[in-house]
């Protein structure tokens, strides 16, 4: 049975309230296959498959999306996938709002932190771009930038349980 964890403990591990996960992409180098042309090509230079994944604050993989097509963009496969389509037609059974930690204002979303090859949505949040940030825009960016290591690391364990990856 799979405990639930609680939004205290998030925001213990994470210091990111209301936030169920990161979500990031991986290329997996692969042989070019025939007639694809530049399909698979991607901007790191090589022919690749997309591991599209989002992990918890233990480094588990919550939900995964394997086989995009390596020149198409994080946003574009995360859109087209069926994680994308789920959560943006409220249909990924994520929690109610609630009130951020120390907080008397209206109910908060709960969210998915993801890095600039993302867009911006009610339930995915990217950084601030990097110009004439202030104070509480850069502390923002440093709170999400942290947050983002669960699924970095989760790759990390990943490639380095099975040197394939």
């Amino acid at each position: 049975m799979r405990r639930s964890i609680s939004a205290e403990q998030r925001l213990q591990s994470a210091q990111f309230p209301n936030c169920i996960g990161a979500l990031d992409s991986k290329h997996i180098c692969v042989k070019k296959p025939p007639h694809s042309g530049s399909q698979y090509f991607n901007y790191k230079q090589y022919f690749s498959v997309v591991l599209m994944a989002l992990a918890d604050s233990n480094y588990k993989f919550v939900i995964v999306d394997i086989g995009a097509y390596g020149s198409t963009s994080d946003s574009h496969i995360f859109s087209a996938s069926r994680m994308g389509e789920r959560l943006c037609h409220n249909q990924l059974a994520l929690p109610e709002p609630s009130s951020l930690p120390g907080s008397a204002g209206l109910p908060a979303p709960f969210v998915i932190v993801a890095d600039e090859g993302f867009a911006l949505s009610s339930h995915i949040m990217r950084p601030f771009p990097r110009r004439d940030l202030d104070d509480r825009k850069r502390i923002f960016n440093y709170r999400l930038t942290c947050t983002r290591r669960y699924v970095e690391c989760a790759f990390g364990i990943l490639s380095i349980k099975w040197r394939v990856f």
